[in-house]
């Protein structure tokens, strides 16, 4: 095959595609280069297996350590199971893709990434969405695509578009805008408080750029001109259908007006989809199994077009709500008494426990990732054990969904954190799910809020979340499980009173407008408000202290000159205050220093020993030492850890000594003040100095009258 390349400039960098040299047995590949990132994308399909009812789509994005030029670290010198960075980006390319299938393909498609060059500016997750659209749809796949990408940012009021990794830094948001060239599929990302007008702005802006994107796909795809598989959609007879729904249709209405909880309307149409199994099937005949099945199927989709119909055409939604409402919410705190902060959120049958764990920097989780390492103080950690919907299955790690919740609840509540030197702690929030119907990663976010203000963690600000859906064009404030199932967007806002610090959005069709996207935030947010102030009647501010089974932490600021000297020859000064003190003591390159220790008496004495060790002497300032060694003409008192000064015979007290021995010996304390540095780096120390006049008199009178 030809190499063929189009290429497009996007804020200042070219976007190139190639395709044509690289993984030609491939059935779709293509290079995408962005600045000196360079990916490789794949698409293949296989026929349907046998008896399939899921359109099996995997996406694979991999980073090679080569790509930065890094070799894995660990014992094993090879990229291993996937990395947090890479489920989350196989995600962010899954979620614009999958819609854009035809319904009723069941062929497996596998679209594999591999990230082959990163120059630690361009994060690659942008070109591999692009890639993974173009190699789609140059495959024998029937994609509907292609779609484009683009990242958005604001740094010092001016918009950015697919701002590098050192503009992230400073940028007030970072949102990932995916779409076709018509419609937006897809929006994830999180900033700083940001105004909902904002959103649909920066939106606004990326669909412009990402129809440039599209065009420059649809200029190779037209150039290759990939030949299509066909498939054929397997649909159920009508005859099948109108049996179906002359059996169950007017029983299945009757369970979605009933507005029952989720428990009774599930019971309720199981027990009616079985009637109509035991009505159409005939156990004895050789088919049965493969009848049920159809039926089942049928009796699933007739479910949710009644659905659907009951709040397109009457507003009704299953659980007796409008549209506008939020399901009932109910909130505590300070259930667990050995955590460092505990919250229960419960949103009708949606409910989250979090917990608030306080650690040290030692407790930071370490990255390594190709645009560097970098270390986290804050984790979110989401679970969904199967007992929350009622199910039993194998009880595994977690997977693509819970890594991906929890890293959108993370993001959520870590904009309205307390600084470091705040706050130095290490903070991690496990949310447990223990009841789902809906916008469990909501849920998430707001225990989470509750645990830290109950945990004394000095957040800014309260942060809720809700989610958010669209049937047929009408949006449902807090939906429900059936409603996500049924609808056409997933659409999950969450922040604070002030503005919103976490968006996710998802369709099932081919798009939505900016006028609905804008609609839907406005409803978030006041959603938002209200779920805000229910959580404020059970608390409405961080606790003053913190769980007295949390470590204490103090943190100090050294010259990083220094960090060796309180270190010391093979640590020995460190492990000499640790086990002196008890305490735990980390150590960063610029200097910080964070000391946990169990009690006050502890934390102050591994304080001072750490400043001794790092402090230098300065004239005018007095200490309190311990004589090291007796000279004829003077005592030398070490003031600081491996710092002696010399208090001169003279300088002892506030009269004539006739021999050191008289007023100091080895191992005594005393305070003294230091004098003088001289150019030689020699300290002076003076005790007559040390004292204040009285203390002066005083002495001289006790020794005159001591000696006659």
């Amino acid at each position: 095959m030809q190499k063929i390349t189009e290429k497009i400039e996007i804020n200042g960098r070219e976007l190139v595609i190639e395709t044509g040299q690289l993984a030609r047995q491939a059935h779709g590949s293509v290079k995408v280069s962005y600045g000196e990132t360079v990916i490789l994308a794949t698409c293949c399909t296989a026929e349907a297996r046998p008896g399939i009812d899921f359109f099996p789509l995997s996406v694979d994005y991999r980073e090679r350590t080569y790509a930065a030029g890094k070799i894995p670290g660990g014992f094993f010198k090879r990229e291993g199971r996937p990395q947090e960075k890479e489920t989350i980006t196989s995600r962010l390319i899954d979620r614009p893709i999958r819609p854009l299938f035809p319904d009723g393909y069941k062929n497996e498609v596998q679209i594999m990434i591999a990230v082959l060059s990163s120059d630690g500016e361009n994060d690659a997750d942008i070109p591999a969405l692009v890639g993974a659209s173009c190699a789609t749809s140059l495959s024998k796949a029937p994609f509907l695509g292609p779609v484009g990408a683009i990242r958005m940012g604001r740094v010092g009021g001016e918009t950015v578009i697919n701002p590098t990794f050192s503009q992230l830094k400073e940028s007030d948001y970072n949102f990932v805008v995916a779409g076709t060239s018509d419609a937006v599929v897809m929006l994830e990302g999180e900033g700083n408080e940001i105004p909902e007008e904002e959103i649909v702005k920066s939106i606004e802006i990326a669909s412009q750029e990402i129809k440039k994107i599209v065009e420059v796909q649809n200029r190779i795809i037209e150039k290759v001109n990939p030949e299509k598989e066909e498939y054929e959609e397997i649909k159920p007879d009508s005859e099948l259908e109108n049996k179906v729904k002359e059996l169950a249709e007017e029983k299945i209405l009757e369970v979605y007006r009933a507005g029952c909880s989720k428990i009774e309307r599930s019971a309720s149409l199981s027990e009616i989809k079985k009637t109509v199994v035991e009505e159409l099937v005939d156990e004895s005949s050789e088919d049965a199994e493969s009848r049920t099945d159809e039926i089942k199927g049928v009796f699933s989709g007739l479910a949710k077009s009644l659905l659907r119909k009951l709040v397109r055409e009457e507003g009704v939604r299953v659980d007796g709500r409008g549209p506008d409402d939020l399901r009932p919410i109910e909130c505590a705190t300070a259930l667990l008494p050995r955590t460092h902060g505990s919250g229960l959120f419960t949103k009708g049958e949606t409910q989250s426990l979090a917990a608030v764990t306080l650690g040290t920097m030692a407790d930071m989780q370490i990255m390594d990732e190709l645009e560097g390492e970098y270390k986290k103080n804050f984790m979110l950690h989401y679970n969904f054990p199967p007992f929350s919907v009622g199910e039993v299955r194998p009880n595994r790690g977690p997977g693509r969904r819970e890594i991906g919740h929890g890293l959108l609840a993370e993001k959520a509540i870590k904009k309205v954190l307390p600084s470091r030197e705040d706050f130095p702690y290490t903070v991690r929030v496990v949310s447990d799910i223990l009841e789902s119907n809906g916008s469990s990663s909501m849920a998430s976010i707001c225990a989470g809020t509750l645990a830290l203000m109950d945990a004394g963690v000095s957040i800014k600000a309260p942060v809720a979340g809700v989610g958010m859906g669209i049937i047929d064009g009408v949006i449902l404030t807090d939906m429900l499980g059936d409603e996500d199932h049924a609808g056409d967007m997933d659409f999950k806002v969450a922040g604070t009173e002030s503005g919103v610090t976490t968006v996710q959005m998802d369709i099932k069709i081919k798009g939505i407008s900016s006028d609905i996207l804008r609609e839907a935030l406005e409803k978030a947010k006041k959603a938002r408000l209200g779920t805000l102030d229910e959580m404020k009647k059970e608390i409405s501010q961080p606790r003053e202290e913190i769980s007295p089974h949390a470590p204490g932490i103090t943190l100090i600021k050294i010259n990083p000159e220094k960090i060796g000297s309180l270190i010391g020859p093979g640590g020995k000064n460190i492990k000499k205050i640790q086990e002196e003190t008890g305490a735990a003591i980390d150590i960063d390159d610029d200097g910080t220093v964070a000391i946990s220790a169990v009690s006050k008496e502890d934390m102050d004495e591994a304080v001072r020993q750490v400043k001794g060790y790092t402090d230098e002497a300065k004239p005018g300032q007095i200490y309190v030492g311990k004589v090291k060694n007796i000279m004829n003409f003077g005592a030398f008192v070490e003031i600081l850890p491996g710092q002696d000064g010399l208090v001169h015979i003279s300088e002892l007290a506030p009269y004539r000594v006739g021999k050191v021995e008289d007023i100091l010996n080895e191992g005594d304390e005393v305070r003294v003040k230091c004098v003088e540095i001289d150019e030689r780096g020699r300290i002076n120390l003076s005790r007559i100095q040390a004292m204040s006049p009285e203390e002066r008199e005083q002495e001289k009178e006790k020794h005159y009258k001591d000696n006659g």
